[in-house]
């Protein structure tokens, strides 16, 4: 049957976006080459009709340079077309890419939603709380137990504000008195009262009462009175 009748064709699928818009920015650029091309041969029949006097040699060279303006012009038409072309492709593609970008979203959305609702089911609130208390509980008995292990042994629980307070006052003054006996050399710290006098060789004061010494003195070191002026 296909020999007789022929088989059908496949039909070639259509060009994608991305494709007709590579073709046309191809056309563009080719168009765009033969528009230089043309400026080009603009410019040199500009400097021709420059160098040459007005006449027939002008005129022909006036009239080349017309038909050259022509194709420039026809070119630059077919060039913004395409351009224009161009444009409204890429608009289209913006767009398709924008909804393809908004189905993968919607997709990965969708799926992280159904990945979500499953470990919702395996998470219980109140196993959460439930093991929020118990790990309060936990932390307050080994506080206790840290406080226990720190506690000292011999040290009384009975001591007063003003028996401290008398502690501290009674080692502030030894500390004072430390600090001063340690502030004086100790050439300077007499052992005892006979030490400084045998040091300074004082005379020592007569003990005996009435009595006189040799040169005549009484006791408080004054010249001694006769007994016999006394009496008389």
């Amino acid at each position: 049957m296909k020999k007789i009748f022929g088989a059908k064709k496949e039909k070639e699928p259509p060009p994608s976006i991305q494709d007709a818009s590579n073709r046309l920015n191809t056309r563009g650029e080719n168009v765009d080459e033969k528009i230089k091309k043309l400026d080009a041969e603009l410019t040199r029949y500009r400097e021709q009709i420059k160098k040459t006097r007005p006449g027939p040699a002008q005129e022909a060279v006036k009239a080349r340079a017309m038909r050259v303006l022509k194709q420039k012009r026809m070119y630059e038409e077919q060039r913004d077309m395409l351009y224009n072309q161009t444009f409204n492709l890429d608009q289209v593609s913006f767009a398709a890419e924008g909804l393809k970008d908004a189905q993968q979203t919607m997709s990965s959305l969708k799926s992280a939603n159904k990945e979500l609702k499953g470990m919702m089911k395996t998470v219980n609130i109140q196993d959460i709380d439930n093991m929020q208390d118990e790990m309060m509980d936990l932390m307050d008995v080994s506080t206790e137990i840290q406080e226990s292990l720190g506690r000292s042994y011999s040290v009384p629980d009975d001591i007063d504000e003003e028996e401290l307070m008398g502690e501290l006052d009674a080692l502030e003054a030894d500390m004072g008195m430390e600090t001063e006996s340690d502030g004086v050399p100790s050439y300077l710290q007499p052992d005892n009262e006979l030490d400084v006098e045998s040091e300074l060789k004082l005379p020592s004061a007569p003990s005996g009462h009435g009595r006189h010494n040799a040169q005549g003195e009484d006791e408080h070191g004054l010249p001694a009175v006769p007994q016999a002026s006394i009496r008389g």
